[in-house]
């Protein structure tokens, strides 16, 4: 047992070197703390809403210090199911003093944190994969004193913060802050996007965008519906000029079917939108006779999108998604916890990654599998995604199908063609990615990043401004034209995004082509302080929901609200604003 452990330490530090050098120390090294950052919040989170069997993290009293699982390990109550024999004998050894150790309780804790995350790899293995490489050797030490990251974890994470999932977010932006100190106003390198252009929204507005998006197509399939009294940021629609009104009826469906309605975040960092929408969405369900029961795995499957290149954030909200799946009906938790584990649902949050294929192995792969299937549109779509993790939800594949060109791949036999099948894995991978980015949706809801100077990222300049040339002056413009192409006619774009686009020069071709094409249902312009999290006058934001569809004559509605000096003062007067507009 010893030597088969030695091999998997010596494994392990050869895996790890092997990272360093195909990356540097630095990347791997925060690649590390985010991945036991985010672990740590989940088990935290997760042991103070009982999805735990045990607390992991966390005591069993909150007046107590030690991690129950520790407590109980050491006298003698070790989870047969979580813990593996082997696993087991080391935790004992270690806590009766009969292996050396100048730290028996803290080594005996790691193992036992090792395999809490092993045993959640088949509900998320998105957020805990099996823990078999160096990310083991590089968890924090000193896990039990007074000043441990755990600690200071379960100090952030009081049980009134983990009643939401959201605590997640705001921590992760919290962890991030630093990082994005260093490379803010700099020269962004592209691996910096994530920590330069995060930002985590204010609740009220993303009530505001998904209510008026989202719920507005409910509302108007279904006006009578007493989800409008739930609604407290919803505009009700304004009596419209009869040119307006006769396109809009043309374009609102007779019937919805809930599990017909897609949602896309192009930009979902961790979460919090699809956490919205997915509370929104359970009480369409609900309204619509659905068995509680059905809903939550309705919603991970059918509805709710999130695109991101930032693999820690895509991590988190795919957990913020399992964990609002988990607790199943917000009114009745009863047991929706052991249904879930049996069949768990993997959320449908696409992390974007650079995929290389070179022009000999794409041709061997082609010659075997036919030529007919290497049209020009995707050979173009391969070429895009080399810099997938800097253009993000910008590439446009301009692919018919993709999992239909999937399935017929899947469908080859290629047993015996062993030569070619990391090639075949590669296109299912991109195959998968490139689903995301060309299926159509109904609602396109997003607090979308903002970096002006795209110059400085040579790839990211090139593209957009042979993509996007109306918008490329910021990414935030982009994505507002970018989420325009994903819909349908009847659909919606509802966006948070920085206001100059409403007034400078640089702006007017795009403005134009809104008007001309689209419709602007709703606007609320916040200026600044919107954002509690950045203070002063930095940054004058406005967010809005556009249809697709052009509508002569349409009356949208818009708040002025730039007066307000915090998140609050802005909601508050939102809500007068919406009272004055109803009498």
């Amino acid at each position: 047992m010893a030597s088969a452990a030695r091999r998997e330490h010596s494994q392990a530090v050869k895996t790890l070197e092997q990272a360093i050098q195909h990356t540097d120390k630095q990347q791997v090294t925060e690649r590390v703390a985010y991945i036991w950052f985010n672990r740590f919040c989940a088990l935290r989170f997760m042991d103070v809403n009982r999805y735990n069997t045990i607390n992991i993290v966390s005591p069993a009293d909150e007046g107590q210090f030690q991690p129950e699982i520790l407590t109980e390990a050491k006298m003698g109550h070790i989870d047969e199911d979580m813990v593996p024999t082997n696993i087991r004998q080391q935790i004992a050894g270690l806590l009766e003093g009969h292996t050396a150790s100048r730290d028996p309780q803290g080594e005996a804790y790691r193992l036992l944190v090792v395999a809490a995350c092993n045993s959640w790899n088949k509900t998320m293995p998105f957020l805990f994969q099996r823990i078999d490489d160096y990310t083991e050797l590089l968890m924090p030490d000193d896990l039990l004193s007074g000043n441990s990251m755990l600690a200071y974890t379960r100090e952030a994470m009081t049980p009134d913060a983990c009643q939401s999932v959201e605590v997640i977010g705001w921590l992760y932006q919290y962890y991030i802050s630093e990082k994005k100190d260093q490379v803010i106003g700099k020269v962004v390198k592209s691996e910096d996007i994530p920590a330069a252009t995060q930002l985590f929204t204010p609740n009220w507005i993303v009530k505001y965008l998904v209510q008026n998006s989202l719920g507005r197509q409910w509302m108007l399939t279904h006006p009578h519906s007493p989800l409008k009294q739930q609604m407290d940021y919803f505009i009700p629609v304004a009596e419209q000029p009869a040119e307006a009104q006769q396109t809009l009826d043309a374009l609102i469906p007779k019937t919805l079917n809930p599990e017909d309605i897609k949602v896309l975040d192009p930009a979902c960092g961790s979460g919090h939108i699809l956490v919205e929408a997915y509370d929104l969405l359970y009480d369409i369900y609900l309204e619509s006779g659905y068995d509680p029961t059905d809903i939550p795995a309705l919603i991970l499957t059918k509805n709710l999108y999130g695109i991101e290149i930032d693999e820690r954030a895509a991590e988190l909200a795919a957990f913020a998604l399992t964990m609002k799946a988990m607790k199943g009906n917000p009114y009745d938790d009863s047991n929706n916890r052991r249904r879930f584990m049996r069949n768990p649902i993997k959320p449908n949050i696409c992390k974007l990654d650079n995929l290389h294929f070179s022009e000999h192995e794409i041709q061997d792969y082609f010659e075997i599998v036919g030529q007919d299937l290497f049209t020009a549109p995707l050979k173009q779509a391969l070429n895009d995604f080399e810099q997938a993790e800097t253009l993000g939800s910008l590439i446009q594949p301009q692919l018919q199908n993709p999992l239909e060109t999937k399935a017929q791949l899947e469908h080859q036999d290629l047993q015996s063609q062993l030569f070619i099948k990391d090639t075949h894995d590669k296109l299912m991978q991109f195959l998968h990615q490139a689903h995301y980015l060309t299926q159509q949706y109904d609602c396109v809801i997003a607090n979308p990043p903002y970096m002006g100077k795209l110059s400085k990222i040579k790839v990211l300049d090139g593209f957009t401004k042979k993509e996007y040339p109306n918008s490329k002056s910021d990414l935030f413009a982009i994505f507002i034209e970018r989420g325009l192409k994903w819909l349908p006619p009847h659909g919606l774009n509802a966006m948070v995004t920085m206001q100059s686009w409403m007034f400078l020069s640089s702006y007017e071709k795009m403005r134009k082509s809104i008007l001309s094409n689209n419709t602007i249902l709703s606007m609320a312009h916040l200026g600044t302080r919107a954002f509690d999290s950045i203070g002063g006058e930095v940054v004058s934001t406005t967010a809005f929901v556009i249809q697709k569809a052009y509508l002569e004559k349409y009356k949208g509605t818009y708040l002025r609200l730039v007066d307000g000096k915090s998140e609050l003062a802005k909601a508050e007067m939102f809500k007068q604003a919406i009272k004055q507009t109803q009498t």
